[in-house]
């Protein structure tokens, strides 16, 4: 079984049955993780390049030890200590890099498509671990897995609502598109300013009362509000969206059922979900950190499985 592209630039890449493999794969590795010798050959001899070109913790650790895991050759590269605060771009940065004998690429960057401009222009398979407001594929993977996870394998026919700052998160379209190829519903949650006009065109359900949206679903998946991208004001104040989009304790007990909790990170505690409630048994937050570290094995496993 093999992937049907040769890097990961987006979900609306992958095919139902990719994603399926991912997952059978990522099931694998979870048990290699779980083992008191957490290390497997596979990747001995492929060189993997982190470049990164925005700040990030979960992601840039997570793919690190993935990688490591696997027994891969790792060098990482932050944007803000390199020659690209010289003015070099894109292509000479990964180019030189590529030079040194790198065989796998995986990228985040502030602009939308880098990745998919950066394969059409480098030998290298590129795995986007985040562009801009566009895609993040790895994350949409490993929230979907921890969904499967959760209610014993099947997501088809499950509601997961999605809330807060849909119109600049990468991680809302990833999941979309995700858990819509997987058969699940999917609504979106939010102010009417963070909610993109063309959300309808996805298939997804739009909400503005969180109340609703949370009886409505099996699973919140509960979004920050992406100050750094915001160049205008969308809402009054951050006091405000908390009183009108905030999780806390008090609605989650006042739910008809109990539902799952999820957040991407990183969370801001007391904005879009309270420390009671990302810390409750509700929740599997932790769990996704977890799940990413296999899913990103199966991702640079199968990928590296395709080099000729």
């Amino acid at each position: 079984m093999a992937l049907s592209t040769r890097h990961l630039l987006g979900i609306k890449d992958l095919n139902r049955s990719d994603i399926e493999l991912i997952f059978e794969t990522a099931d694998n590795f979870k048990t290699v993780l779980n083992r008191p010798i957490k290390k497997v050959p596979s990747l001995r001899d492929v060189t993997i390049a982190n470049v990164f070109f925005e700040n990030s913790t979960r992601t840039r650790l997570s793919f690190e030890l993935a990688e490591k895991r696997l027994s891969a050759d790792v060098i990482n590269f932050a944007a803000s200590s390199s020659s690209v605060s010289k003015g070099e771009t894109l292509i000479d940065t990964v180019n030189n890099i590529l030079a040194m004998k790198v065989d796998m690429v995986v990228m985040r960057h502030p602009y939308a498509g880098a990745g998919i401009f950066l394969s059409k222009h480098v030998k290298a398979q590129i795995v986007n671990a985040g562009d801009g407001a566009h895609e993040h594929p790895t994350q949409a993977l490993l929230d979907a897995f921890s969904i499967r996870e959760r209610f014993g394998g099947d997501i088809a026919g499950k509601k997961v609502v999605i809330v807060g700052d849909i119109l600049h998160s990468r991680v809302a379209l990833s999941n979309i598109l995700c858990l819509k190829q997987l058969g699940a519903e999917v609504m979106v949650c939010g102010p009417t300013t963070l909610i993109p006009k063309y959300i309808g065109s996805l298939g997804v359900k739009v909400e503005h009362n969180l109340r609703k949206a949370l009886n409505w679903c099996d699973v919140a998946n509960m979004l920050r509000i992406q100050l750094e991208r915001q160049d205008i004001k969308y809402f009054p104040s951050l006091r405000e969206y908390t009183m009108l989009y905030g999780l806390n304790k008090q609605i989650l007990d006042s739910l008809d059922k109990e539902i799952t909790v999820m957040h991407p990170g990183p969370i801001n505690r007391g904005v879009e979900i309270t420390s009671d409630v990302a810390d409750s048994k509700q929740s599997i937050i932790l769990e996704q950190v977890e799940n990413g570290v296999a899913i990103r094995m199966a991702v640079l496993y199968l990928l590296a499985g395709q080099q000729s």
